[in-house]
């Protein structure tokens, strides 16, 4: 698609073209430093402005403000002056309280910091405890006085080095990652300058040396603070939160992660961290040192080892997860009550969503900061895709608030909180909106229809799904021991001694069978739909597939930092989804797509089919691609299924009849 063509779209006043071919045009473009790329961001920021998307041309002036190209950069702080002139989403925005620091009941909401903080640590430190002992017994210890030292001195060691090396360690991680750039306070008051006023406000209150400021140069927007002890912590943001949020909302984020210093939580979670992968890495050690030859004693007592450390490894991180989540209640808290401003953290946690999103969209390979900050950021990215393209399209808050419902309705959502390293959006927004009713104002987001609409839900259809989806889960294994039993069973009156061998196999392939025909449902008749209206089912199940057709453009791939990865990219008028690829020939056949089909596909305008589901992040398993001039890509996500399931039943008959004859 050639520039040419959306200028010319622009000139005639078709403006919507004009965005689609302006944007086709950026993505497809390789170099980003050249006239053209940059002409195109220019003229499709002007059209942002004439379809009144003010966000994204907003978003796209600072951008272009922060250029190394001289011209674009002086082009876009002259446009920018332009937006002072149109009229401003400020009014349709919720209020802010008066004052500042009065005190918000949270009202149960994220339990107990401390308690999360205290069981976590200590849970932990004996982990490593216990791991000590274990290392000191193999080594053969005969005083078993001297031995419980020398393990608690190891700990003691471990918990240290932990604590004070960790953040030098990490500056240096994010500094070859990243290339954060360390900045003074003033340079941030001229990026927001009610930030400014917040840092200094909190520190003075809190008597906290100013933290480290950093800026990373990277236009998806995130926030993140780590380090040792409160006044030599860090606290590190994104190029992008600057384009994407307004004054007052990024002072709130700011405020979230200076809530962290305040709680010490970061410093906590710095240690456990470390502490947690201490546990992985002994677990690995050890078994491999108990793989080797050598005294068999030793060795079992290294398997011994390697089994404890694994054990410790996944409980720790279960409680680190816990502990991130509950953190982020309290440093929401904390903002709301140092800003008097809920809303703008609402607002900030929304548009945090929509720029992951929109960056997502221009650019073929997701991001590294996203990934790789995902536990420290204050959004979790995989959560961006639902809020971020309900933001995207619907001016009215209501339209937003409706994909909440998922979050907080669905027990599908506290099942994948577990998991995840943030509360889900929708309970964190529910909870700002508390703190705003307290201070008597306005919502940004009507949670309370939001509440109202969830009450009326089908209770019975939400959970009768989840609890037969949970048995569908284990439909392999409940069918492999139903046969087990049915076999023994038989066997007794029968004397066939294949049903004991048989019978398994039949149940284990009915089993692959039945979870399949509900993962993967017929979609002959799959409609049409759009995926903002697939991200507001509240029923949407992460294992029971819902058939859909959707219109849109590859723009890029799924798969984090892979450069072969076979996953796609989506994205309607409505907003961006992952198209999860299989191929017939199993993982082969994925490297193989991925490495010679999909960069040819990418900016191709298709049909796609497929399952849509939906968890922390949604996504639709691909049937099939389509184009003007039919099907281009199928996908075999049944295939597997039905091989094994039908093999498992065949070969369970075979056995069970060819030693009844013998």
């Amino acid at each position: 698609m050639s520039l040419q063509s959306g200028l010319d779209a622009l000139k005639e006043k078709r403006y919507q073209e004009a965005v689609e071919l302006l944007e086709q045009f950026c993505r497809n473009c390789a170099e980003h430093d050249s006239s053209d790329y940059l002409s195109a961001q220019m003229w499709l920021m002007k059209a942002y402005q004439a379809t009144g998307e003010t966000e994204k041309a907003k978003a796209l002036c600072q951008k272009l403000i922060m250029s190394e190209n001289p011209q674009a950069r002086s082009w876009a702080e002259q446009a920018s002056k332009s937006f002072r002139q149109m009229p401003s989403n400020a009014s349709q925005k919720a209020g802010r309280a008066a004052t500042t620091g009065m005190k918000l009941a949270m009202g149960g909401v994220g339990g107990s910091l401390a308690l999360a903080s205290g069981v976590t640590m200590t849970l932990l430190f004996g982990m490593v405890l216990a791991l000590g002992l274990s290392l000191v017994f193999i080594l053969g210890s005969d005083n078993p006085l001297q031995g419980l030292a020398i393990a608690i001195g190891i700990t003691l060691v471990f918990n240290i080095a932990a604590f004070f090396l960790s953040p030098f360690i990490m500056d240096l991680t994010q500094g070859w990652l990243y290339q954060t750039r360390w900045v003074e306070l003033t340079e941030v008051e001229t990026l927001s300058p009610e930030t400014a006023k917040v840092i200094r406000q909190v520190c003075e209150q809190k008597k906290l040396k100013t933290p480290r400021l950093g800026i990373i140069n990277d236009q998806n927007p995130t926030a993140f603070t780590y380090g040792s002890l409160p006044n030599s912590a860090r606290l590190v943001v994104s190029q992008g939160l600057f384009t994407y949020l307004d004054d007052d909302e990024i002072a709130t984020v700011y405020a979230h992660e200076l809530g962290h210093i305040v709680h010490w939580d970061f410093a906590v979670m710095t240690v456990a961290s470390t502490l947690v992968q201490i546990c992985y890495l002994i677990y690995s050690t050890a078994r491999r040192f108990g793989r080797g030859g050598g005294d068999s004693k030793i060795k079992d007592a290294m398997q011994t080892a390697a089994l404890v450390a694994y054990v410790f490894y996944v409980i720790g991180t279960y409680l680190l997860l816990y502990l991130s989540r509950t953190r982020e209640y309290f440093a929401d808290h904390f903002a709301a009550e140092s800003t008097g401003n809920p809303n703008g953290l609402s607002r900030a946690l929304v548009k945090i969503a929509y720029g992951i999103l929109e960056e997502g969209s221009r650019t073929q390979e997701p991001s590294r900061l996203i990934e790789g900050t995902r536990a420290l950021g204050i959004y979790d990215h995989k959560a961006a895709a639902s809020t971020g393209t309900a933001y995207r399209i619907a001016s009215d808050t209501q339209k937003i608030g409706r994909v909440f419902l998922w979050d907080m309705f669905n027990p599908w959502g506290w099942w994948m909180e577990l998991n995840s390293t943030h509360p889900l959006t929708g309970k964190r927004v529910r909870a700002l909106s508390t703190y705003a009713e307290q201070l008597g104002l306005p919502t940004e987001f009507d949670m309370g229809r939001v509440i109202g609409e969830g009450k009326t839900l089908n209770k019975s259809r939400l959970y009768s799904n989840f609890f037969l989806d949970v048995v569908l889960y284990g439909a392999e294994t409940i069918g492999f021991f139903v046969g087990l039993v049915t076999g023994v069973i038989l066997l007794s009156s029968s004397q066939n001694t294949g049903l004991v061998l048989g019978a398994p196999l039949i149940g284990l392939g009915i089993g692959i069978l039945v979870k399949a025909l509900v993962m993967f449902p017929d979609y002959k008749q799959a409609p049409e739909t759009d995926i903002l209206t697939l991200m507001s089912d509240p029923y949407a199940s992460p294992l029971r597939g819902q058939p859909a057709k959707l219109e849109g453009q590859l723009i890029g791939r799924g798969d984090a930092g892979y450069k072969f990865g076979s996953d796609l990219k989506i994205q309607d008028r409505s907003g961006m989804l992952y198209l999860h690829y299989a191929s017939r020939f199993g993982p082969i056949g994925n490297f193989l797509f991925g490495m010679k089909r999909v960069q040819s596909l990418i900016g191709e305008q298709v049909g796609a089919v497929g399952w849509f589901r939906r968890g922390v992040a949604p996504w639709m398993d691909l049937i099939q691609l389509q184009s003007e001039n039919g099907t281009i890509v199928n996908s075999y996500h049944r295939f597997w299924s039905f091989i094994l399931g039908g093999g498992s039943i065949i070969l369970g008959v075979v056995l069970t009849m060819f030693l009844s004859r013998s």
